[in-house]
């Protein structure tokens, strides 16, 4: 076997084993968020809440999952990429506990915030496991297999949440949480070996990891490409965020009827990550963003003129726009969070953990504000998801027209930034 066939044989498997344990360990967030929506009416009747008090259940803990995020990876960073994980599950774990037997709204609230602490960890490190065992095109193979496991979670949350509401009140569905995070505690001890060596850690220290952060952010093409990425999600999260009042509400589904939203969607997502794999080494990272906007522009244009022709809103027509959406989104997602990682190689875990950070926030913003405030009118609706979608190509445009200047400009090749091929 020469050399090119072993190092391909080599990346094949670890691709298997790494891509169920990564994509399992990123389903943490959306189970966190997604599980909970069909118990929206019991949690508000018992805890005599309304519409935006419960939607605070999800803003309280992304806004908390975005601040621990700039933290997760900087101590991955310095500690090992297993041991964080690791203890992100164990506190995930007990604050799940925590929301099961929680008696009031704040304390439900509070446990929640503990959860978004933890439940990142996943996410964000498994991001830099990522790039610490493969480059190039196989990274990018890797990274659309965890999408696509990653995915089938939050088709496939509210449907076990509504399962549980049939047969127990909401506290089953935060034991399921915690029952989720002792498992995965199980998977990463059997099958995620330990990714970042001890001789390329760097030390946790205050000062430099906030030095590094502010590098980052005044980095122009980091927060070009970091924004562009969020912006674009942020325009589905809108609809997640809004999935209560959508599914109950407009179309008329009741609680057992979130799998005529989320399945469409995931399915977008998922065909979307696997064609993102496909196209790896074959499809330029440049031509793949063009072709997932063009998707992500296609859906805001059905969306809008179907919302508005209609104020009776059927299930097909609404959810399909959504569905072409994510598929957009999906082939984008790992050429832009690719670059990013590589703009930073001595400090990917942090890399990612900003980048997160960045999206977490404006999804928190999408869930406490524009979500409660849109959700009633669906034209309303699109339109935002619309100017999400909007602001997050003119950025990579703006991106795109720098890049082009750059490779016009007379430097030497080792100037140029390892992702010039974007």
């Amino acid at each position: 076997m020469n050399e090119s066939a072993a190092a391909t044989s080599k990346s094949s498997a670890l691709t298997r084993k790494l891509a169920p344990v990564l994509g399992a360990l990123a389903m943490l967030g959306p189970f966190s968020i997604d599980t909970i929506f069909p118990a929206f009416p019991q949690l508000g009747a018992q805890f005599g809440a309304d519409k935006l008090a419960m939607q605070q259940t999800i803003s309280a803990y992304l806004l908390a999952y975005a601040l621990m995020s700039v933290v997760h990876g900087p101590l991955s960073d310095a500690l090992g990429r297993r041991r964080v994980i690791l203890a992100g599950l164990a506190v995930f774990g007990i604050a799940s506990v925590g929301c099961a037997l929680a008696n009031s709204l704040p304390t439900l609230l509070a446990f929640r915030v503990l959860q978004g602490l933890s439940a990142g960890v996943g996410l964000i490190v498994g991001r830099a496991v990522v790039r610490d065992v493969l480059h190039g095109d196989d990274a990018q193979r890797l990274m659309s297999q965890v999408s696509m496991i990653f995915g089938v979670a939050p088709a496939v949350a509210p449907i076990i949440g509504a399962w549980l509401l049939g047969w127990a009140r909401w506290p089953a569905i935060f034991w399921f949480l915690a029952l989720f995070a002792l498992a995965m505690i199980a998977a990463v001890l059997w099958r995620l070996p330990e990714t970042h060596a001890p001789a390329a850690r760097q030390p946790l220290r205050i000062a430099p990891m906030l030095g590094g952060y502010a590098a980052m952010l005044g980095d122009a093409r980091f927060v070009r490409l970091a924004f562009a990425g969020s912006f674009n999600f942020a325009a589905l999260f809108l609809y997640i965020a809004s999935a209560p009042a959508l599914v109950i509400e407009h179309l008329k589904l009741g609680q057992n009827g979130f799998a005529w939203f989320f399945v469409p969607m995931i399915g977008g997502m998922m065909i979307g990550a696997f064609a993102s794999g496909r196209m790896a080494g074959r499809v330029g990272g440049m031509a793949q963003v063009r072709i997932g906007f063009a998707c992500c522009g296609l859906a805001v244009l059905a969306n809008l003129a179907y919302h508005a022709w209609t104020d009776s809103p059927t299930v097909l027509p609404t959810v399909l726009p959504v569905a072409l959406n994510s598929f957009g989104i999906a082939l984008v997602f790992p050429i832009l969070t690719l670059a990013i990682l590589d703009m930073f190689p001595q400090s990917r875990g942090a890399a990612s953990s900003m980048q997160a950070f960045i999206s977490l926030l404006l999804n928190a913003a999408v869930a406490g504000l524009l979500s409660p405030w849109l959700s009633d009118d669906l034209f309303r609706l699109a339109l935002a998801a619309g100017a999400l979608s909007l602001l997050a190509w003119l950025l990579w445009r703006w991106e795109m027209r720098v890049h082009a200047r750059r490779l016009r400009c007379p430097v030497a090749p080792a100037a140029l930034e390892p992702t010039d091929e974007l």
